[in-house]
């Protein structure tokens, strides 16, 4: 059987990565595409527990993460992940300024052959003990593009609601599945603003989505 196709998303909190998540994979299914979406564990513990993860009990989640979608690699051809153990690795950083998970999130990531990050242009929305408010969210945002780029992470930005932002994600998503032929040795296609060339610039993309 080939080895299924990995889609990463990772975004703040209160950035739509599981309704996302959910709308892409429902919209693969729907042309055939055995896709299956693995939530997010740290969500999931928060339901259980009723608290938010304490600091020894990061790894543990992390690892979570990286066990469900290997076992969903191995039975479906498409996997959209709601996170990756890097999402817990920066949670790790910011909120215990613990930078230990990195090392082991780092290669756990990089299974995925695409990473969605969800910019934070949603209005802000509460949601418990998962969302601290806009300015936290901002502080995610700007650790995880920090990370990312410091270690050469392709990325591409989805903005925009509703719609807008679902085929935003699936405009990435369905070029990785059938990427454009190229000549040997040319560079892996990388998603960049039209406009500056930056991978993490979403300005001029999100002005297109209004």
């Amino acid at each position: 059987m080939p080895a299924a196709t990995i889609i990463a998303l990772l975004g703040a909190e209160c950035t739509g990565k599981t309704t996302l998540a959910q709308a892409v994979a429902a919209d693969l299914q729907r042309t055939g595409v055995d896709a299956v979406v693995v939530p997010e564990a740290l969500r999931e513990f928060c339901a259980h527990h009723g608290r938010t993860p304490c600091a020894d009990e990061q790894a543990a989640l992390a690892q979570r993460q990286t066990d469900a979608v290997a076992a969903a690699a191995k039975a479906h051809a498409v996997v959209l992940a709601d996170t990756t153990a890097l999402m817990t690795a920066v949670y790790s950083d910011l909120y215990f300024d613990d930078p230990g998970l990195y090392a082991s999130a780092w290669p756990a990531h990089r299974a995925a052959h695409l990473t969605l990050l969800a910019a934070p242009d949603l209005p802000w929305v509460a949601d418990g003990l998962q969302r601290d408010g806009p300015a936290h969210r901002a502080a995610v945002d700007e650790r995880l593009r920090t990370v990312l780029q410091a270690q050469g992470q392709d990325f591409a930005v989805i903005v925009g609601e509703g719609e807008a932002r679902t085929q935003a994600a699936l405009r990435a998503v369905w070029r990785c599945l059938h990427p454009p032929r190229e000549a040997p040795g040319t560079p892996r296609w990388r998603w960049v603003c039209a406009h500056c060339g930056d991978g993490g610039c979403e300005a001029a993309l999100l002005a297109q989505s209004r």
